[in-house]
């Protein structure tokens, strides 16, 4: 069975009741967007809400989001992504040196934990000074880039581990 992800960001990913009007099929929307293990899984889902009840709305597509960060959390072993105060902490995570000196010198100001196998990345913002912090989508393209980026390809049973699935 997959490893469950939790992801517990500031999102606003929901299937609104205006665009699934019957809660037992919502539910069934959402347990399905939960279920996916891989990209092809994800393109069904989507094929059939598009089918059934029309396009996508915004909040639909960042759901289908928050399922792709939890498809690439799992290929990369990763059990949680959630924000905590002023960071995103990630974990668990077992870098190798070279990984932890990419993390450091890709995300400054991120702290490694290496006893309870956490990572706390500094929150991303628009600007580096008096930006906003990023939400919804931006913020989980970011979260994949990071996972992309570092972590991945630290993990040898990562390598296309969703996509065999």
């Amino acid at each position: 069975e997959p490893m469950d992800v939790s992801v517990e960001l500031p999102v606003d990913a929901h299937i609104p009741e205006k665009y699934v009007p019957e809660e037992r099929l919502r539910l069934e929307a959402y347990k399905r967007l939960a279920s996916v293990v891989s990209e092809d899984d994800i393109t069904a889902v989507i094929a059939e809400l598009t089918d059934r009840y029309g396009p996508l709305p915004s909040s639909v597509e960042t759901l289908v989001e928050v399922a792709r960060v939890r498809i690439l959390g799992r290929s990369a072993d990763v059990g949680e992504i959630v924000l905590a105060g002023s960071r995103i902490r990630l974990s668990p995570v077992a870098l190798p040196d070279s990984r932890i000196m990419r993390l450091t010198r890709l995300y400054p100001g991120t702290q490694i934990r290496p006893a309870t196998r956490t990572i706390l990345v500094p929150r991303p913002t628009t600007a580096k000074v008096g930006g906003k912090s990023l939400v919804n989508r931006e913020l989980l393209t970011w979260v994949e880039e990071l996972l992309r980026s570092v972590i991945v390809g630290s993990n040898q049973t990562a390598t296309g581990s969703a996509n065999e699935q």
